[in-house]
């Protein structure tokens, strides 16, 4: 029983960490648009950097 609860928490860690990432993904995405159709904005880019550092060390911590 104690194996399957393990898997399943794991599970769910990786499901977050996907969603992590793929909202990091995105958000690199609507930034690139934005700075190419509106001109740059340094703190939608230090935003970015920061979720993007929170996803790698989420991913690190999960390893």
């Amino acid at each position: 029983m104690t194996g399957s609860t393990h898997g399943s928490a794991h599970g769910r860690a990786h499901g977050s960490l996907k969603a992590m990432g793929a909202l990091t993904a995105s958000t690199f995405v609507a930034v690139t648009a934005y700075t190419v159709a509106l001109g740059g904005d340094g703190w939608l880019w230090f935003g970015w950097v920061v979720l993007g550092l929170l996803t790698l060390a989420m991913a690190v911590t999960q390893a």
